[in-house]
């Protein structure tokens, strides 16, 4: 029996590995797992030939928080520790990077606690929002007017009455989707601003932009998906069905200082959307079958159907 057949990697992990690899920088993976269940987790992803030195938690005295397993990982590496820098998930991992007088990054894998890893040198959310130029490593070159095209993913379900505050405190009406009914495809993307097309049953395609996370500046208590489609309505349309294929993203989600500050950057996310959905590389998709074919209330997918017959 695979146990690990059916983990997914973090988003942004394949292109992050991808990068570094086709770029001839030396990667080493430090785990406090034991080196066989490493390369049970990683072998169906195709990562092996991808790091230099792997190392695990069985090859050293001490597992993280110590420093053993990043010392081994540099020595192995034939690296000096003090040009190293550690991608972290973890407390422990941070602890153990900076033990080892390294550069950390921390990607908290636990929702809304950033304050928590304040002793990495920097925090970010998500892997995409990683720029490795920033600690001296070739940077990305994916991103296309602002904007990151995505493996397309594929949620829908009837538009739900929201929170109340989309037309009323922002005066941008959300059609918001019952994210209980796909919360698992939703749980594997990071928060942030993403945007694509939405397919409204009895009306057509339309382009839209949409977050997923905990909006900060509100606060919620629970992840949620909001889409703005851009279009002028006049009419809502509650319990209608929405399809939507989400194919690229924009930015990190982020708190802002005032709500003025926050219907401004909504505006220019929707801007850059409405931009970018002309571009080929996004346009394609607006033909996607699963825009037009009736759905199953609540349907979600990862898009590999749907994406193979948009092409």
């Amino acid at each position: 029996m695979c146990l690990w057949c059916n983990i997914k990697p973090l988003p942004g992990a394949n292109r992050l590995i991808k990068h570094l690899r086709s770029n001839g920088v030396p990667t080493a993976l430090a785990s406090n797992s034991p080196r066989s269940d490493i390369f049970a987790k990683i072998s169906h992803q195709g990562w092996k030939e991808s790091f230099s030195a792997i190392v695990g938690g069985d090859e050293v005295e001490k597992g993280k928080p110590s420093p053993d397993i990043f010392l081994e990982a540099a020595k192995r590496m034939n690296a000096t520790p003090s040009n190293c820098l550690v991608i972290e998930d973890s407390l422990p991992g941070v602890a153990a990077g900076k033990a080892a007088g390294m550069h950390v990054i921390a990607v908290p894998s636990v929702p809304k606690k950033t304050v928590e890893f304040s002793s990495a040198d920097e925090v970010i959310d998500s892997l995409l929002e990683l720029r490795p130029e920033k600690w001296g490593l070739p940077p990305f070159n994916d991103w296309i007017e602002g904007t990151l095209p995505i493996e397309p993913w594929f949620i829908g379900g009837p538009v739900i009455k929201g929170f109340g505050r989309g037309s009323k405190v922002l005066g941008i009406p959300t059609a918001n989707l019952p994210a209980e009914n796909f919360a698992d495809v939703v749980s594997e993307h990071t928060s942030g601003v993403y945007f694509g097309w939405a397919g409204l049953s009895t009306r057509g395609i339309y382009k839209m932009v949409m977050s997923i996370g905990w909006n900060p500046y509100f606060d919620n208590t629970e992840k949620t998906v909001e889409p703005w489609l851009l279009h002028n309505f006049g009419e809502d349309f509650y319990g209608e069905e929405l399809r939507l294929a989400i194919v690229g993203y924009i930015r990190p989600e982020a708190n802002f200082p005032s709500l003025e500050s926050l219907i401004e950057r909504i505006h220019e996310d929707g801007k850059i959307a409405e931009k970018a959905l002309d571009l080929p590389i996004y346009a394609r998709y607006k033909d996607s079958p699963y825009l037009r074919n009736p759905l199953q209330q609540g349907s979600a997918s990862d898009g590999s159907q749907a994406e193979q017959n948009s092409k």
